[in-house]
C-alpha cells in the first residue's frame, strides 16, 4: 500500500457515497487508476465492505457493553457457535490473558443486557463472564490516523 492508496481510503471514508469519477477528481488521478486501486484493495482484503455504518443506539439499542468470557477448556468453537446465535452480539474477539473472548454487545436497557448475559451463560462452553458498560465514546472507531501515519 502506498501514499495514493492511503489517500484513496481516507477520501472514501470522508465521502462514503462518492463515485469513482469524483474520487479521481478529488485525488487528481485518472478514473481508471482509482478503479484499479479500489479493485486491488478489495482483492487484498484491505477494503472489507461498502455498507453503511449503522448506529445501534439510533435503532433502539442505546446500551453499549463489553463482555469478557472465560471458556471451558477445549470448547472455544462451541462457545463461538453459541454466540453467533445472539443478534445483540456485534463482534467477538479472541484474546490473550485472563479471558478468552471479548464480545461487543448492544442492548435495549441494562435489564436487557442482563438477559443477554444470562443467555450467554446457558452455554456449557462459557464458564464465566465479566462485563463493562460504556458510558460514552471518547474516540469512535477510526482508521484514518493509522493510514496517514505510514
Amino acid at each position: 500500500m502506498d501514499d495514493l492508496d492511503a489517500r484513496l481510503l481516507v477520501t472514501m471514508r470522508a465521502h462514503p457515497r462518492v463515485g469513482l469519477t469524483e474520487l479521481a477528481r478529488l485525488l487528481g488521478v485518472a478514473r481508471g487508476t482509482v478503479q484499479a486501486r479500489v479493485d486491488k484493495l478489495m482483492a487484498g482484503g484491505v477494503i472489507e465492505d461498502f455498507g453503511p455504518t449503522v448506529s445501534p443506539a439510533r435503532i433502539g439499542y442505546p446500551i453499549h457493553a463489553f463482555v469478557w468470557l472465560q471458556i471451558a477448556q477445549g470448547r472455544l468453537t462451541e462457545a463461538v457457535e453459541a454466540l453467533r446465535d445472539v443478534p445483540q452480539i456485534l463482534e467477538v474477539h479472541g484474546t490473550s490473558g485472563q479471558h478468552d473472548l471479548l464480545c461487543r454487545v448492544a442492548a435495549r436497557s441494562t435489564d436487557h443486557l442482563q438477559e443477554i448475559i444470562a443467555h450467554i451463560l446457558t452455554s456449557p462452553a462459557v464458564r464465566r463472564t465479566d462485563s463493562t458498560i460504556a458510558l460514552s465514546t471518547q474516540i469512535p472507531y477510526r482508521i484514518e490516523p493509522l493510514l496517514l501515519a505510514r
